[in-house]
């Protein structure tokens, strides 16, 4: 009985936090009546392979909303293992190669603001109050769009939602990103196609997304993104 007890003591330890408790404060008030949905799809990510790890699936909401100032958003995250990391386009600064929609956005970045960027680790993105979320919060590592059916976009257009609600500038690359624009006021918003090797050539690059998303803050007396 004592070694059984044991036994359920270490289980208990060596799992992870729960999910929901991952979020700002802020953001578990507001996704408070998906709180069931974002248990369920706990529960469907148990032993499997994910990306990213589990304690960045939320990582993009660990900010308040006050912070946020911008908003740009993704489809779902990189599924090669080691680049994901809870925040949308970015991958971690240990990944060199970069993946092509993160090469077109820093091709877009230096036409546009005049920026090089050697990192392809967005997090100092994320501390001046860009939020990088994708619509789809996880994937099995080595296939794109596999939880696509879990439920995460009613998360996520709750997050748009809320956001809409705020001085913040959406910038919408892309269809399932579009979907979201109903959300956002028109002037408050910056939509153009993927940056996507199949469609940049289409309409991302020129668009200039980073000094518009500038301009809209500035005019508006709001501190500007060091891109």
């Amino acid at each position: 009985m004592e070694r059984r007890s044991q036994s359920l003591l270490k289980l208990v330890v060596t799992l992870p936090a729960q999910l929901f408790e991952q979020l700002h404060s802020d953001w578990q008030k507001i996704l408070q009546p998906h709180k069931d949905l974002i248990g369920e799809i706990e529960s469907k990510l148990d032993g499997v392979d994910i990306a990213p790890g589990f304690n960045n699936i939320f990582r993009s909401l660990t900010r308040s909303i006050e912070s946020t100032h911008a908003v740009i958003f993704g489809q779902d995250p990189y599924p090669t293992r080691g680049h994901a990391h809870g925040l949308a386009f970015s991958v971690d600064q240990s990944v060199t190669a970069f993946p092509p929609s993160l090469r077109n956005i820093f091709t877009e970045l230096s036409t546009d603001c005049g920026v090089t960027r050697n990192s392809g680790d967005l997090s100092d993105w994320f501390d001046e109050g860009v939020l990088l979320v994708n619509r789809v919060l996880t994937t099995q590592v080595g296939a794109s769009l596999a939880h696509s059916g879990f439920g995460w976009q009613e998360v996520t257009d709750a997050v748009a939602q809320e956001l809409g609600k705020h001085d913040v500038v959406a910038i919408l690359w892309g269809k399932s990103a579009g979907e979201l624009a109903k959300y956002f006021r028109p002037d408050w918003r910056i939509e153009s196609v993927h940056p996507s090797p199949l469609s940049a050539y289409r309409g991302f690059f020129g668009s200039k997304p980073f000094s518009r998303c500038n301009e809209i803050l500035e005019s508006s007396n709001k501190i500007s993104i060091r891109w």
